[in-house]
């Protein structure tokens, strides 16, 4: 920052003898002038006649006489200042005698006349030549501003790599990156690499020495001559001065500047008037230099004059923002504390109490209606929280964590229990309105119902219903809610890792919240609400603990009747709360939590069941989100089969809903298509016997297309093609014209376009979606034949699996790869887990037992290298029961004949052949009827799961129950021997 030149840079006595014989020199410093009769008060001026101060500079008015002044200094008086400050320069030579001079750069201003300005010299040689001038009593230097680097990037700021290359920079470049005007600069003192100068008078760079350090030819500049007495240089100088006052009234950074500057202000005059002005000021380096190179001083004030407007106007904005947020403090502070007086007088009076005392009341207010039913330890808690909160502070955070405690313990429904539906019919009746078949569901809180009734009131139960997906399970929840007038609350458990989302966290922690069973209580506003824990089967376990295990105690009816939250830390009682609980595979539950529930397997649906529903339920809903009346549009029986037995194959009707939905959405914009071009007039140019406005009708006897795009009559034929966004319209017959009056009152009236909108919508033809135009809607099919065999060849035998998602047939294929003696060996393929592997080993033995007992001469077994492949390869299969299927494969191979036509069959198998029961019996009835399969194998074991299963799904279905395998060996092979003969 540029800093005014102190006089103590010339010796006192030094300045008093120059101004006695310099009678110019001496009243340019008296206290009349303009500048210092506005500066005085700023630092309490003191009288001129006591401290006499002058520039140490040449360049300004009077400057030759002080010069003179000065040459007429005896050498003593020089020699004794030398002594007395290191910033006296001696008087020979004078600074005017200096034509080659050190060229400094200076990066951020220029440097002024009158003036001083610290800089660092990073260059070494240049450092030690100002040091070895100074010792040669030839203090002085050239110091040049630095043009830009046109290459840089100008975002970059000081102390950037664009400074550190600057230093860089020698030689022939730097004297081309320098300005041609500067200023003769006396090197006042140099502290490491901190060099002070001290601006005496301006140079004019002309011609380059040396370039390293860079010395450079200069000419010394003057002010031009000018009338001091002008008006208009007087004028512009008053101008000036009334700018800085007033800058000087706004600003208090300019009063620190000028304040530190004034203590050493003695010569003043026009041209240092705007020196001054430039210097203090915050313009840019281009600015100041504009006036460092201006040699008029009239012009170089009216730069200035420029400088100091903007500084005005700049010092305005400031003041405008300080003012503007120091009202906005003012005035909320003044609104705080009117609010605060306010608070005291109404407390004073009675009319208003404090935040403690009304959170009290608020609370007391809340539990009032139900204080009855509350338990007492809750009470009890309640009225300690309420007292611990009228000693607390309100600004302490123990506040907080009260409030919201008491917030949780007050707004539990305690003992308020909704008015429970025990009427068996209307259940009945709502039950069969949400869903189709899910008959044991529905049994079984029917039987909860009736229990209720019998005994006056009903008691929680824990149900878990385990199926495939989109088989119902989350939605049958909602509607039992609605069954027996509860309230309904579902949340989703799966990937739950944090026990804490179950029992709550301790209050201790910051923001802490109860357990899901709180929040639900809190949202129903009852305590016996019916809570849906969805997908259970899918629980994770992390660092946080183990859900889980945090279930047992929410789930277990004799210890939810006093669950303990982290948060409440108070017994609340949930046997009044129905839990259904819904599950994909019920063998991911833990055995501890599956103890404690009563699980109902819901099946997938047959396909007689997924129409019922398609047409019932989906269709219907489907039909009324889109807008679609019934008349528009009908699907049929026999589209409605093929989409399920081609597109939806999986046991639930998730995907038959989105392809219904699909179907629904292409009617829905093929209907408006057909409004739209009803509705449009044909316009036709070019014709003056056929009027522009003419109506064109349908010929509504025209035969009706079904949905395949295309409309026709014989008046108009409009095409519609799915395939394509474009729609001709050609109007190919005679133009029905009305009469021009008829057609002008038509147009008058209001109802004109809905006229026409309902006549279109009575001539829109209905859409049929049959089989021929399905893949229209849904594309290709995606499913095909699930039998690859007709007849099954020799070692080929269909048994029946099951997953998550259903039912399924299964192939099992076995072929001889290597015959020779000795060298009897089995290989299974196609994905197969470790006891499906298992299982192919034991239904080897096995078959070489039985072919031994059968056929003792066939050594097919022990001469022969088998293969076994279960497709389809891409797919992961595991269990036991395809052991009595396995081994029918092996021993058609062995014997060479073929089973029987529509055999399946399914049953794990020992070493002894017995057949043990497996799981699954409904998916895979349904998977063998979807398949066309007529005769059935199971073990007898199983014959009760299949005797439950109702009636349509049995319907047409020889079903053999077996214990051991000898039975399935007469029906499979003896019997087909017989049928052959």
């Amino acid at each position: 920052m540029l800093k005014l030149l102190s006089s103590s840079a010339c010796l006192q006595s030094r300045a008093q003898h120059a101004l006695s014989r310099s009678p110019s020199a001496s009243c340019l410093c008296t206290g009349n002038s303009s500048l210092l009769r506005v500066l005085n008060p700023l630092k309490g001026w003191r009288s001129p006649s006591s401290v006499h101060r002058v520039f140490c500079s040449d360049s300004s008015d009077g400057a030759d006489g002080l010069a003179a002044a000065e040459g007429r200094v005896t050498e003593a008086e020089s020699d004794a200042g030398e002594k007395s400050s290191s910033a006296i320069v001696s008087t020979n030579p004078r600074p005017e005698d200096y034509l080659t001079v050190l060229a400094l750069p200076l990066h951020h201003r220029p440097l002024f006349p009158g003036f001083y300005m610290p800089i660092y010299v990073k260059d070494p040689k240049l450092l030690a030549a100002l040091q070895e001038s100074r010792k040669r009593q030839a203090p002085y230097a050239g110091a040049f501003l630095l043009k830009d680097d046109p290459e840089a990037d100008p975002s970059l700021g000081s102390g950037s790599e664009t400074d550190k290359s600057i230093h860089d920079v020698k030689g022939k470049e730097l004297f081309e990156r320098l300005h041609e005007v500067g200023t003769l600069a006396q090197i006042s003192s140099i502290q490491g690499d901190q060099v002070v100068l001290i601006g005496h008078r301006r140079l004019r760079m002309t011609d380059m020495v040396s370039d390293d350090p860079l010395t450079v030819k200069v000419d010394h500049l003057k002010e031009l001559p000018y009338n001091k007495d002008g008006d208009v240089i007087k004028a512009t100088s008053f101008e000036v001065i009334s700018t800085l006052r007033d800058v000087l009234k706004t600003s208090s950074l300019w009063r620190d500047h000028v304040q530190t500057y004034t203590q050493h202000i003695g010569d003043f005059n026009y041209a240092r008037l705007a020196d001054f002005g430039a210097a203090i000021s915050g313009a840019n380096k281009l600015q100041c230099q504009a006036v460092l190179e201006e040699l008029d001083v009239y012009k170089r004030l009216k730069l200035t004059l420029e400088l100091m407007k903007k500084e005005m106007e700049i010092s305005k904005i400031q003041e405008s923002i300080a003012k503007a947020i120091e009202e906005k403090i003012s005035g909320e502070q003044r609104r705080y504390l009117l609010n605060e007086q306010l608070k005291a007088i109404k407390k004073e009076l009675g009319l208003e109490t404090d935040d403690k005392t009304a959170l009290s009341a608020k609370f007391r207010e809340r539990i009032e209606p139900n204080k009855e039913n509350i338990p007492a330890h809750v009470m009890q808690a309640i009225e300690e929280e309420l007292t611990k909160l009228q000693l607390l502070e309100a600004s302490s955070s123990e506040f907080n964590v009260t409030r919201n405690y008491l917030d949780w313990l007050t707004v539990i429904p305690w003992g308020n229990y909704s008015d429970e539906n025990f009427d068996v019919l209307r259940a009945q009746k709502i039950l069969d309105e949400d869903h189709y078949g899910l008959s044991d569901v529905k049994e079984r809180i029917l039987e909860f119902i009736a229990v209720g009734k019998l005994r006056g009131t009903s008691q929680g139960k824990i149900i878990c219903l385990s199926g495939p997906p989109g088989v119902g399970k989350t939605s049958i929840g909602r509607s039992i809610a609605r069954a027996l007038n509860r309230k309904f609350f579902r949340f989703s458990v799966g990937g739950l890792a944090d026990v804490a989302e179950i029992k709550g966290h301790r209050r201790t922690y910051i923001g802490a919240m109860p357990g899901k069973m709180v929040q639900c209580l809190k949202n129903v506003g009852t305590a016996n609400p019916l809570v849906l824990i969805d997908e259970i089967d899918k629980l994770g376990r992390g660092h946080a603990g183990d859900p889980a295990s945090a279930l047992l105690e929410l789930l277990d009816p004799e210890q939810n009747a006093n669950f303990l939250d982290h948060y409440l830390d108070v017994p609340i009682d949930l046997s009044k709360v129905l839990f259904v609980c819904t599950a994909n595979v019920v063998e991911m539950i833990p055995n501890p939590l599956l103890d404690r529930m009563e699980v109902i397997s819901i099946a997938g649906y047959i396909t007689d069941e997924k129409i019922h529903i398609a047409r019932d339920y989906l269709e219907k809903s489907t039909r009324e989100a889109c807008g679609i009346r019934p008349e528009q549009v009908e699907v049929t029986d026999a589209a409605l089969l093929a989409l399920i037995e081609n597109y939806c194959r999986e046991a639930g009707v998730r995907n038959l809903q989105k392809q219904i939905e699909k179907i629904y959405r292409k009617i829905a914009l093929q209907l408006v298509r057909q409004s739209e071009q009803k509705t449009v007039p044909a316009s036709i140019e070019g014709n003056g016997d056929i009027s522009s406005d003419a109506k064109i009708e349908s010929d509504e006897n025209s035969s009706p297309h079904r949905c395949e795009g295309k409309f026709s009559s014989t008046d108009s034929e409009v095409k519609i093609s799915s395939n394509e966004e474009t729609i001709l319209v050609s109007v190919v017959a005679e133009q029905v014209q009305q009469p021009p009056d008829q057609l002008t009152e038509l147009k008058g009236t209001s109802g004109f376009e809905e006229k026409q909108e309902s006549e279109a919508n009575e001539t829109l033809e209905k859409i049929t979606v049959d089989t021929s135009n399905l893949p229209d809607f849904v594309g290709k099919p995606v499913f095909h034949a699930e039998r690859i065999y007709q007849q099954p060849p020799v070692g080929v035998v269909m048994g029946l699996a099951w997953t998550a998602m259903g039912g399924s047939t299964l192939y099992i294929e076995t072929t001889q790869v290597e015959q020779g003696e000795g060298k009897g060996a089995l290989h299974v393929t196609g994905q197969l887990g470790d006891v499906m592997k298992e299982s192919a080993q034991v239904a080897h033995t096995v078959a070489r037992s039985i072919l031994l007992e059968k056929e003792p001469d066939n050594q097919f077994f022990n001469n022969s290298k088998l293969h076994l492949h279960v497709p389809a390869g891409a797919t992961p299969k595991d269990g036991p029961s395809a052991g009595c299927t396995m081994i029918t494969s092996m021993l058609s191979l062995a014997m060479k004949k073929p089973i029987k036509k529509d055999l399946a069959m399914t049953g794990e198998v020992t070493l002894t052949g017995k057949i043990l029961p497996i799981g699954g019996v409904k998916e895979k009835t349904i998977a063998a009827r979807r398949s066309e399969v007529k005769t059935i194998v199971f073990p007898s074991a199983n014959r009760r799961d299949f005797d439950e299963l109702s009636p349509n799904v049995r319907e047409g279905l020889h079903v053999h129950f077996v214990d051991d395998y000898n039975q399935i060996f007469n029906l499979a092979f003896e019997e087909n021997s017989k049928q052959e003969e």
